[in-house]
């Protein structure tokens, strides 16, 4: 009851406004928002350890220290680059205002891009294993800038934040828009295409491929610190793909167990077919974990399975023919890995979503295949681009005698191992 004057009227739920449960709900959410996406971050961040062992194991013990080096400054260089630049390019959010700004609602302003900026990231990660052993370390940073700051950010933009009415105009032309929910195409394929055309312009390392036709073998250095890199990266993607909500209420454990179910199914084929090789064992999981992100919210875990199982098919077959039939010296496999599989989930996303086969819907094949082939376009357009200029002015790649010692004496002035330092 609530006295009016001199009479008492019964209080309504109206009256009252929202319950006290209700209010105390909306004044946590911002906080937990915040702190969900931050520990995102701190997931992916841990992945970006991932790359700097997988990649220390597989090249030769003479470029150990600079794959653990190249994975951090390009990290560093990448987020000053999307700090200042990318992504304002992809989001039109500028940081150039007062911290009380910044930090209003939790800061989640601020987390959220963090949480983005590890994404981004990931482009130079992928890229450096495929140029492993034979690339300066100068141009490859100014490669990094200008990759994290403007061409990743413009496809960023238009799957993600709607830019250049794209998503709009596939929407009216198929149906639907593009789908790509945590970066198989956006991340992985656009990394990986990148990947492809620095490795086309860098050229195969030194006595790879010999004029008589052979194939000199440059084995793995650490198949401990190679498998110790794939773990990393397959925990940290749980926080790469689940996270991709950026909000608690948007959480969903059907993105989890797809993700298991991909990360499954492209492990078991990658060994049958690699025929119990660590090298393809390892990498199988994270063929399936590339090809699921861009479904994992939509697909069904059978569906997610068959998704993995065939990226772990297309790692094997086509890392093969990359290095020898074709001869091209992609050190890690970065384009199979990345370039294909994360094309291959692009498209799968538009299959195994339908609701014909036990997925949500919303998607379309005919908006997942032109989406996918742009961002494959874009990759190869700003690749080719971006380390042809280089190339062009500064040059790309270490001397014969430099690269004969190896990166770690030639660049760092120390190797990975006592017996191998020099003093200067």
């Amino acid at each position: 009851m609530v006295r009016f004057g001199g009479l008492w009227c019964m209080r309504t739920a109206f009256d009252r406004g929202p319950p006290q449960e209700t209010r105390q709900v909306d004044q946590i959410k911002p906080g937990t928002d915040a702190l969900f996406i931050l520990l995102g971050a701190i997931m992916v961040l841990a992945m970006h350890a991932g790359f700097a062992f997988l990649e220390l194991g597989t090249v030769r013990k003479k470029n150990q220290v600079n794959a653990l080096v190249k994975i951090l400054v390009d990290f560093a260089v990448s987020t000053i680059a999307y700090f200042f630049v990318g992504y304002a390019v992809a989001y039109g959010v500028s940081f150039f205002t007062g911290a009380e700004v910044l930090a209003a609602h939790n800061g989640y302003g601020l987390v959220k891009f963090f949480f983005l900026l590890t994404f981004a990231a990931a482009i130079p990660a992928i890229v450096s294993g495929g140029i492993a052993e034979r690339a300066r370390m100068g141009p490859q940073l100014i490669a990094t800038a200008a990759l994290v700051g403007l061409v990743y950010p413009v496809f960023e933009g238009v799957a993600w934040n709607q830019r250049l009415g794209i998503q709009e105009w596939l929407k009216a032309a198929t149906g639907a828009e593009f789908h790509d929910f945590a970066g198989s195409v956006v991340v992985h394929a656009v990394g990986g295409w990148i990947g492809l055309a620095a490795v086309l312009l860098l050229g195969p390392r030194a006595n790879r491929y010999r004029k008589d036709g052979g194939i000199s073998a440059h084995p793995p250095s650490s198949i401990p610190f190679l498998a110790l890199g794939a773990w990393i990266l397959a925990v940290g993607w749980f926080g790469f793909n689940v996270m991709s909500a950026q909000t608690i209420d948007k959480i969903s454990g059907l993105v989890a167990v797809n993700s298991l179910m991909a990360m499954v199914g492209g492990t078991l084929v990658a060994t049958l077919m690699g025929r119990n090789d660590p090298g393809f064992a390892y990498n199988g999981p994270l063929a399936g974990l590339v090809a699921v992100c861009a479904g994992s919210d939509v697909m069904h875990p059978l569906g997610a399975l068959v998704t993995g199982g065939a990226a772990g098919a297309i790692f094997v077959v086509m890392f093969t023919l990359t290095q020898n039939r074709w001869k091209i010296d992609d050190v890690l496999g970065v384009w199979p890995l990345h370039g294909l599989c994360g094309a291959w989930g692009g498209i799968a996303c538009g299959v195994f979503g339908l609701p014909a086969l036990g997925g949500l819907g919303g998607v379309s094949l005919a908006a997942q295949l032109l989406g996918t082939l742009l961002g494959v376009a874009w990759a190869l357009a700003g690749g080719f681009a971006v380390y042809g200029v280089l190339k062009a002015t500064l040059g790309l790649r270490l001397t014969q005698e430099e690269e004969y010692d190896g990166a770690d004496i030639s660049i760092h002035r120390i190797g990975a191992t006592p017996e191998r330092e020099v003093s200067w």
